[in-house]
C-alpha cells in the first residue's frame, strides 16, 4: 500500500480499527528520540517534517530481512491488532476515511524504516514539493509476539 500522508504535529499513527488508545502520555524524550511510541493498540511514528510524507506499508507472513544500510533510521515495536484491521493515517486525519490493511488479528511486529531524512529536513516545509526532498517511510508488518520498541539504526539529526 502506497500513501501520501500529512504528518501533522510530526507524526503518523498506526492503530487497530477499534482502538480507543491515546498516545498523549506515550511521547517521552526517549520515544521522541526513538521516533516511535506505543500505547495499547496504537503506535505513533515521529516524522522529521510537518508536511506530507510518502509511506509504503507491506504485510508479510514472515519477518522481512533486516536491512539497515538502505535507511537512515530503523526501529521495530510490537502492536496488538485484535480486530485484524490496521489503520494507517496522519495524526489529524479523519479515522473513518483512513487507509486500512487487513492483517491477522492479534500481535504484530511493526518495522519502521525512514530515509531521505537529511534532504527533507533541509527543505523543511517545502520538502513535500519535490520527490527529491520527500521524507520516505517504509513500514513492514508481520505476525509476531509483542516486543518493546528497539532501534536498529538511529538517525542523529
Amino acid at each position: 500500500m502506497k500513501l501520501r500522508l500529512f504528518a501533522d504535529y510530526h507524526q503518523l499513527v498506526l492503530t487497530d480499527e477499534a482502538s480507543e488508545s491515546s498516545l498523549e502520555s506515550a511521547w517521552t524524550e526517549q520515544t521522541l528520540a526513538d521516533r516511535i511510541a506505543v500505547a495499547g493498540s496504537t503506535c505513533g511514528i515521529r516524522t522529521e517534517v510537518n508536511v506530507d510524507v510518502d509511506v509504503e506499508v507491506y504485510f508479510a507472513a514472515e519477518p522481512p530481512e533486516l536491512d539497515v544500510s538502505s535507511f537512515d533510521h530503523v526501529v521495530e515495536a510490537g502492536l496488538d491488532i485484535p480486530s485484524g484491521r490496521l489503520v494507517v493515517m496522519g495524526c489529524t486525519d479523519y479515522g473513518p476515511d483512513a487507509a486500512r490493511l487487513d492483517v491477522p488479528a492479534g500481535p504484530l511486529r511493526i518495522r519502521v524504516q525512514k530515509y531521505n531524512l537529511a534532504r527533507a529536513v533541509e527543505a523543511d516545509i517545502d520538502s513535500d514539493e519535490s520527490e527529491d526532498t520527500m521524507e520516505r517511510i517504509r513500514i513492514d508488518v508481520w505476525p509476531a509476539a509483542y516486543v518493546p520498541p528497539q532501534v536498529f539504526k538511529r538517525w542523529g539529526a
